[in-house]
């Protein structure tokens, strides 16, 4: 081993364990057990399936009713915890930007009556051409991007949507508490880039981009194929009467006789896309009425200006039809180089969706049985914990894949992979729990007393009208064009 990787190696170590001091000193109740429980998910072989097989864990000393208790009843202090993920060495693109990127994933507990707080929360793929609303909680989580192809985020902050909670409002307190977190940290010093935010079409961006215009960030996010922008009001010409107008003409999507000649526009050959044709078009804004999240303001609303990229590509690797990507960006005056890194960090976004993956399919973020929402908090906590050491550990893991899997380089090592191995790098890191003391099982209900406090039950509200088949509405092949936002 050289000596450089071997520094490399002891600083990695370093981090490691600085964090799990951190993680640990974030744990204000049932410290012991609740930090062993994150060390069971990390050593557990195979994917969590429940709470209960993490208690056979070799790392997890105490029994099963303490782990229950420490799920239910344990405290986390989640702004410590947020402190210490900010403070972690985060990714960075080519030009040494932080790329964010925002979605929100979901918690489905269909079944569970008795559990409050719970919202009505959009799937997909669950039927041909259907979005199907299923109760549960829903998550907005904020992850720093890697550059690159990879399927490794940074996990930064994660926020539960309570009942009546405006997306947009919610997400803009989410993404200004973490960028000042950041600022703080100093992951962001003046004369740095400004800050990249990446979203999906179900985020309002001109709103996200009014409400963070004060803070050194950026936002970029997919717009559907049946919006309408303005463009500037043009000049005004002498001896002109009337009120002078607020919008100028529009630029309809789905129609290309008024989008105009480009302001910008690039050709790029790709690997997986063949040729990709961006264009850009500035200075465009969308006509806002008092309505969703602008019905509270008070006052004439704003002109928030930005620039429209659309991004067609030659083909798709799985052979289907490409459509074409609309994308608006909070910045004007744009450059050709400025359009191929907008476009490209898009195609990054979709990095999170793997991060999803790992926390619903190996780490069970979503199969415990939790009644309270605070419970559930408490254990998405400890997820993003459990990943973040991953990351961290990424260099300091082998590759211990099965006999047909093919090798993998230590630097592109899957975070399922490094958690194989993680069992073998505890032991050199701080393990501060202590160790359990003995006790024994309560007394619990006395044999054949009823329970007379029953759970109360929190429903929610679904639809149950049934329409004949004459009163469906079909869906539209060429929906009308969105003029108001």
């Amino acid at each position: 081993m050289s000596l450089l990787h071997r520094d490399a190696r002891r600083e990695s170590l370093a981090q490691l364990s600085s964090f799990r001091e951190e993680f640990y000193a974030s744990l204000t109740a049932r410290s012991d057990v609740l930090f062993e429980l994150a060390d069971a998910v990390l050593c557990s072989d195979g994917p969590v399936k429940s709470l209960v097989g993490l208690s056979l864990v070799g790392e997890h000393r105490r029994g099963h009713g303490g782990l229950y208790a420490a799920v239910a009843r344990g405290r986390i202090d989640s702004d410590r915890l947020r402190e210490a993920l900010a403070s972690v060495p985060l990714p960075r693109a080519v030009d040494g930007r932080l790329v964010l990127a925002v979605d929100i994933t979901c918690w489905l507990r269909p079944a569970a009556h008795t559990s409050p707080e719970r919202i009505l929360c959009h799937t997909y793929g669950r039927g041909k051409d259907q979005h199907i609303p299923v109760p549960g909680w829903p998550y907005s989580i904020v992850c720093a991007l890697e550059p690159g192809r990879s399927s490794w985020t940074a996990p930064l902050d994660a926020r539960r949507l309570a009942p009546g909670d405006d997306t947009a409002t919610v997400t803009a307190r989410q993404l200004r508490d973490l960028v000042e977190r950041l600022i703080a940290a100093d992951q962001w010093t003046p004369g740095d880039p400004d800050i990249l935010i990446v979203a999906d079409a179900g985020y309002d961006a001109p709103r996200l981009a009014f409400l963070l215009r004060d803070l050194p960030v950026q936002v970029l996010a997919r717009m559907r194929s049946d919006r309408v922008m303005r463009r500037s009001v043009p000049t005004r010409q002498p001896h002109t009467t009337g009120r002078p107008p607020r919008h100028g003409g529009e630029f309809v999507f789905g129609k290309p006789d008024t989008w105009g000649t480009p302001d910008v526009e690039t050709l790029t050959d790709t690997r997986l896309y063949g040729t990709a044709l961006a264009r850009s078009w500035n200075r465009l804004h969308p006509k806002l009425t008092h309505r969703s999240s602008w019905a509270a303001a008070d006052g004439t609303l704003p002109i928030v200006e930005g620039t429209v990229i659309r991004l067609d590509i030659g083909h798709l690797p799985s052979g289907a039809t490409p459509k074409p990507v609309w994308l608006w960006w909070s910045g004007t005056d744009a450059a050709p180089a400025d359009i191929d890194r907008l476009w490209q960090a898009y195609l990054r976004r979709f990095d999170i969706e793997h991060t999803f993956r790992l926390f619903k399919q190996t780490l069970g973020w979503t199969c415990p049985k939790i009644r309270t929402p605070e419970a559930a908090d408490r254990w998405t906590w400890l997820v993003l914990a459990v990943y973040t050491q991953l990351r961290l550990a990424r260099t300091l893991a082998a590759d211990r894949r099965h006999p047909w899997e093919k090798p993998s380089s230590p630097d592109r090592l899957t975070p399922a992979r490094v958690r194989r191995d993680f069992r073998h790098i505890r032991p050199h890191t701080t393990c501060p729990a202590r160790a359990p003391k003995p006790s024994h099982p309560g007394t619990g209900r006395p044999p054949g007393q009823k329970n007379t406090w029953p759970t109360p039950r929190h429903d929610v509200h679904t639809s149950t009208r049934r329409h004949s088949p004459k009163r469906q509405k079909t869906k539209a092949t060429t929906p009308r064009p969105r003029r108001t936002s």
